[in-house]
């Protein structure tokens, strides 16, 4: 938002500039076309939505688009039904108006979720009139920018529109703001959820002006002005009175800690807000130097068990020196969250002079700037001039529409060199991280992971999925903040609990589900559900480091037959790149193995096991080698190769082979498998070995325990 004297200036310079609008013969462009026909003619409006037809014409990526293309279905990327109205807050006092609108089933009630122009299917959409812009590409850029380092901010696609039969210009179709997986990727928040943990996410709300009539949730104060806090998601109409306490309350404890400079991992603002988030929503507001930063279109989203995280980023039409010469801001050497103005709550600026939070944002920022990287100067400048290419015909017809460009090279020369200054005051003023220590990651390895598992009956196949993690260092890890950045899946470590050294946890999908179903205690529980296709899992520290990072998929050439087939993947050995589909394998059996040490840790290497069908017995014989402090060797057994059950113990005597005689084993296949148990109680596990017996008993065995050699019979079938 800019003050009343800047708003009159630029209204009046736009609506002089208007007045020479013309109408024009538009047959054919290099962007996506999109023809909208509203019911009877009838104006639109700022609420409610009206009725109306729309086309797209959209031949493909470097193809041109016809006007005369309308009546071919072969080149119509949507050809249905909307509804649509006037949307923005100042933007709307320019004579080109943005717009807002649903696409929607042929009965003009129902929302109809596509696809358009390759975007993810959704139903509510947005077409930006890029008010103020004389660049056309703020918006474009930040988006993009923001999706480029790695945070969602709203797909974005050059179009030009014709509204009932007139050209109306260049317009940005984008995707509005909203709970999706594919958008903000938070879990729904129903009117029911008014506890903990439900009543945590998943919510959207925003710093705003509230000229669009929602009721102001709570305020906070700056340095210059109140900020007023607006729910967006749920919407103020349904936001039930439980969760409004409980996000504001959020708010106010950040509001405390950042004023008393706490950064502690374990009640710090660190333990609130996901830094990562805060630190690239700040960067790309900075680099445009966009003037409603943190104070207006200022958005914050939570997922359930989550933290609190900044974004998407949102409103670049101020931005990037435009409002310089009436305004004073979006200039080159300021921080927009102590620009005098629009600071928005204090937060932001007490989190950035905390010295560790500075710490992290100089190394982003100079991690970000590199060769290669998004927000370097000389890859800002390339992708600019190629964009502006990609504008430089429909820009012609835009000015003889509004004329409010003048002179489009010149206006694409001063952004790019307020980037390059912007930049450069940037990297000067921001600090280096050079004097900074930063942590070195814990030994944590993300090592098997359950995300399609075979639900039975009593059991859906979400309630059994999990995630196991490993300590593969020598020491203790202190878990205390660690948690999965990100959104699709949350969990963050309890305050003062740690993993001891060469020791592993499970996190479950269901505790009560997976202790049941595993017969083992799960460490904790993650909100929502792992994806059956792809996902990435970031573990992280308080600060945001990355600790572990694992990215699957449920093709090749990832291990296939762990897609809900009952397996999981695992690992093979914790010291290999997790990143890498070739170190991972589809466990040995269903149900994968939770909690179980896999990796052989213990001073002993099992050369061979094997078991052979002798008569009415089976006989294991297994060789080791380095045998040091192993106390004894557990054998077990199991009929389905997936729930085992001790049947006797072989004492560890310092020699190289040992055997066990299976007297009378059960009719059909059994699995056996060796625990290797070490003084000190840490133990790990064989790998499964199958023996197939005909005519065989149930199980009595004898002596309990034994020395070096346990005999049994069997008398009941009871593996089954």
């Amino acid at each position: 938002m800019i003050n009343n004297y800047a708003k009159t200036s630029l209204f009046c310079l736009l609506l002089l500039l208007s007045l020479s609008a013309a109408s024009q013969t538009f047959t054919d462009s290099n962007l996506p076309i999109v023809l909208i026909n509203t019911d009877g003619g009838a104006s639109i409006v700022d609420d409610p939505k009206i009725g109306a037809s729309m086309k797209i014409i959209y031949r493909g990526a470097g193809q041109r688009n016809y006007v005369s293309d309308q009546t071919n279905a072969a080149y119509l990327n949507y050809n249905g039904r909307i509804a649509i109205e006037i949307r923005g807050s100042f933007s709307q006092t320019a004579p080109k108006k943005a717009y807002g609108f649903e696409t929607r089933k042929d009965d003009n009630v129902s929302n109809r979720n596509v696809s358009l122009l390759d975007m993810p299917s959704e139903n509510d959409w947005i077409l930006n009139g890029l008010a103020f812009d004389p660049t056309l590409l703020h918006d474009y850029i930040a988006n993009n920018l923001s999706r480029n380092i790695g945070q969602y901010a709203t797909r974005t696609v050059f179009c030009e529109v014709v509204l009932n039969g007139a050209y109306n210009g260049i317009y940005l179709l984008q995707e509005k703001i909203k709970q999706d997986d594919n958008r903000v990727n938070i879990t729904e928040m129903l009117t029911t959820d008014n506890a903990s943990p439900n009543v945590t996410g998943g919510y959207i709300i925003k710093a705003d002006k509230t000229t669009g009539g929602d009721p102001v949730a709570f305020t906070m104060s700056s340095n210059t002005q109140t900020v007023e806090f607006i729910h967006d998601t749920p919407e103020p109409a349904v936001i039930t009175s439980q969760q409004k306490a409980y996000i504001e309350s959020v708010f106010r404890n950040l509001e405390t800690q950042s004023s008393a400079n706490n950064a502690s991992k374990v009640n710090g603002f660190p333990s609130i807000i996901d830094i990562p988030s805060f630190i690239d929503y700040m960067l790309i507001n900075e680099i445009s130097s966009c003037v409603d930063a943190y104070q207006y279109s200022t958005y914050f989203h939570q997922d359930r068990g989550g933290k609190l995280r900044a974004g998407p980023v949102w409103d670049f039409n101020f931005a990037f020196g435009l409002v310089k010469e009436v305004d004073g801001r979006s200039g080159i050497s300021e921080w927009q969250f102590n620009n005098g103005t629009n600071e928005g709550p204090k937060f932001f600026k007490q989190i950035f002079n905390n010295p560790d939070y500075r710490c992290y944002i100089a190394k982003r920022w100079n991690e970000l700037i590199q060769p290669g990287q998004p927000l370097n100067i000389d890859l800002l400048d390339s992708w600019i001039d190629s964009l502006a290419a990609l504008l430089t015909e429909s820009e012609v017809r835009e000015n003889q529409k509004w004329n409010t460009i003048n002179n489009f090279p010149n206006q694409i020369s001063f952004l790019k060199s307020f980037i390059r200054a912007r930049s450069t005051w940037i990297t000067a003023n921001i600090n280096s991280s050079s004097t900074c220590t930063f942590p070195a990651p814990p030994g944590l390895v993300i090592n098997e992971i359950m995300y399609n598992p075979k639900g039975t009956a009593d059991n859906a196949s979400n309630d059994l999925e999990f995630i196991e993690i490993k300590n593969k260092s020598n020491s203790s890890v202190d878990l205390t903040g660690i948690y999965f950045s990100g959104l699709g899946l949350s969990y963050q470590f309890p305050a003062n609990t740690s993993l001891a050294a060469g020791g592993i946890l499970v996190l479950a999908s269901n505790s009560a589900k997976f202790n049941t179903v595993y017969a083992k205690s799960a460490f904790g529980q993650y909100t929502r559900n792992l994806s059956n296709k792809s996902q990435k899992l970031v573990l992280s520290d308080a600060f945001g480091n990355t600790i572990d990072v694992v990215e699957y998929f449920d093709s090749a050439p990832w291990p296939t037959s762990a897609d809900g087939g009952g397996k999981s993947l695992e690992l093979k050995e914790p010291n290999l790149d997790n990143s890498l589909a070739s170190n991972w394998q589809a466990s040995s059996a269903d149900n994968g193995s939770p909690g179980v040490n896999n990796f052989n840790p213990l001073p002993v290497t099992i050369i061979s096991f094997t078991g052979t069908a002798e008569a009415k017995n089976v006989v294991l014989n297994w060789e080791v080698t380095a045998e040091i402090n192993v106390d004894k060797y557990v054998v077990e057994l199991s009929r389905n190769g997936k729930n085992f059950t001790a049947i006797g113990t072989v004492k560890a005597g310092n020699i190289t082979k040992y055997s066990f005689i299976h007297t009378e084993p059960a009719s059909g296949t059994n699995y056996y498998r060796l625990r290797p148990v070490d003084m000190d109680n840490s133990f790990a596990f064989s790998r499964i070995i199958s023996v197939i017996v005909e005519n065989g008993n149930d199980i009595v065995f004898y002596p309990n325990p034994a020395s070096t050699v346990l005999t049994h019979r069997y008398e009941t079938n009871f593996y089954q």
